[in-house]
């Protein structure tokens, strides 16, 4: 048997999968991390590989000597690589039989199969990023607007872990004074109640807010806003939904429960990711399938951010009534918008006003009368406030964030009400465990295991 032909035995797994997307294309990658990268490409290609982060030609040779493809070579050595590692960039041609071919040969050989996010998770453990570095990568493959592509850079290149770190260094140094008084209490100073502590306690519980609400930003950038469009048949819901889509998404008809099924279409509204949901015209039918559709209505309206109610101002006198009868337990101002629509058959003008509590936009889809209004009103319900250096976040920065703030209020309480040194220190620790949880520096393996597992295979 030749050499070429004898799999790899590795001490440690190396891994390999197809990095780039299944179809038809130009090139397909496939990547290998590990001790055993360079024999199992060597093998591959039966030639000595090009010098390092030089790319090289090679042909690429199954079991019996028979070339599989052509293409490139490039190789990084541990530990100047994507995952610190051994790491071998084969570039073959972009079909999904021949990738599925390379990557078996390449298995063959020795190679493990990757599970999902397991190069970035090696990246982690090595030392090459930290966990939001590592999350972003994902963040950025998923953007689905210009802005959130430019945060997910943001946290790819440290901006959000810059400022975490820099918040556990002000609590690190308050966790400082904080045992240095309880070590020393023979001191004639009390420290404890000298002001110094506490001057430094509300610091950092303000560094925390700050960070939060730049977080919050982060968080509507990635998982965007949910947005229900409800009403009656023929009340313009569809004719809405093209509006804000700047499409015809949706099929406009002047039969009443054109609709029967639910829409959902991505947007974006001043930069905020919107996913906006048409829904089936709610009213009483027998119509079976007409009925299935109103039930799948109700389901969306239920698990919606914010609900758009729509009706047609010129021949609704009393909308408040009409959503009442049509969904009563959702009726939460806060997350109910008024549509009033058709006002082209009215004298009324295009406007933002409130009726009975509830914030009211009075426009018309049809002519794209007062579309800009309902989106100042949409982004301001989420709070979207993009800045410049904003950087991508997930919900389990936000609840880190606030258990840390939690935490804080009960060292501030024992501080300032008990004056309990040793109850201080120890919600600082939980302070400080609770925040470090999202660079990874406290991290359960589970809490990994998910946070890696939603990744693409090959990443």
């Amino acid at each position: 048997m030749s050499q070429y032909n004898t799999p790899i035995q590795a001490t440690q797994p190396t891994i390999a999968a197809i990095a780039t997307p299944s179809g038809r294309g130009g090139v397909g990658v496939i990547r290998l991390s590990g001790s055993k990268s360079f024999q199992i490409a060597e093998a591959l290609t039966q030639k000595k590989l090009p010098e390092l982060r030089m790319a090289g030609f090679r042909q690429f040779y199954d079991e019996s000597g028979e070339v599989l493809d052509e293409g490139l070579i490039l190789r990084f050595a541990n530990p100047s690589s994507f995952t610190g590692e051994d790491v071998v960039e084969i570039q073959g041609h972009g079909g999904v039989v021949i990738l599925n071919t390379l990557l078996a040969r390449v298995l063959a050989l020795g190679a493990t199969a990757a599970k999902a996010g397991e190069f970035s998770m090696r990246a982690f453990e090595n030392g090459k990023m930290d966990l939001v570095q590592a999350e972003a990568i994902a963040d950025l493959i998923d953007a689905t607007s210009q802005a959130a592509a430019r945060s997910a850079v943001r946290s790819l290149q440290g901006a959000f872990s810059l400022r975490v770190n820099e918040v556990l260094e002000k609590l690190i140094h308050l966790r400082l004074h904080v045992e240095a008084a309880i070590d020393f209490p023979e001191e004639e100073i009390d420290f404890l109640a000298d002001g110094k502590i506490l001057a430094l306690l509300e610091n950092v519980q303000s560094s925390v807010k700050q960070v939060q609400l730049s977080a919050k930003q982060g968080q509507l950038l990635r998982e965007g806003l949910q947005v229900v469009i409800a009403g009656k048949p023929n009340a313009g819901k569809s004719s809405l939904l093209n509006a804000l889509a700047g499409n015809d998404r949706a099929i406009v008809t002047d039969i009443a429960g054109t609709t029967r099924d639910v829409l959902h279409e991505k947007v974006s509204l001043n930069g905020l990711p919107i996913t906006l949901t048409d829904t089936a015209g709610l009213r009483d039918t027998g119509d079976e399938v007409e009925q299935e559709g109103i039930r799948r209505a109700y389901k969306e309206i239920a698990q919606a951010d914010l609900r758009l109610f729509v009706y047609d101002m010129s021949a609704e006198q009393q909308p408040i009534a009409l959503a009442q009868q049509f969904f009563a337990e959702y009726m939460d101002s806060k997350h109910l918008i008024l549509i009033a629509n058709k006002s082209d058959l009215t004298d009324a003008t295009p406007q933002v006003d409130s009726l009975d509590g509830y914030k009211r936009v009075i426009l018309s889809a049809k002519q794209q009368l007062g579309i800009d209004g309902l989106i100042e009103v949409i982004t301001q319900y989420a709070g979207f406030q993009p800045e410049e250096d904003s950087f991508i976040a997930r919900t389990r920065h936000l609840d880190a964030m606030q258990r840390t703030q939690s935490y804080l209020a009960e060292a501030r309480e024992q501080l300032v009400e008990y004056h309990a040194g040793e109850l201080v220190a120890e919600s600082l620790r939980l302070a400080q465990n609770a925040l470090g949880e999202i660079t990874g520096e406290f991290s359960a393996d589970d809490l990994l295991g998910k946070i890696f597992g939603s990744f693409c295979i090959g990443k």
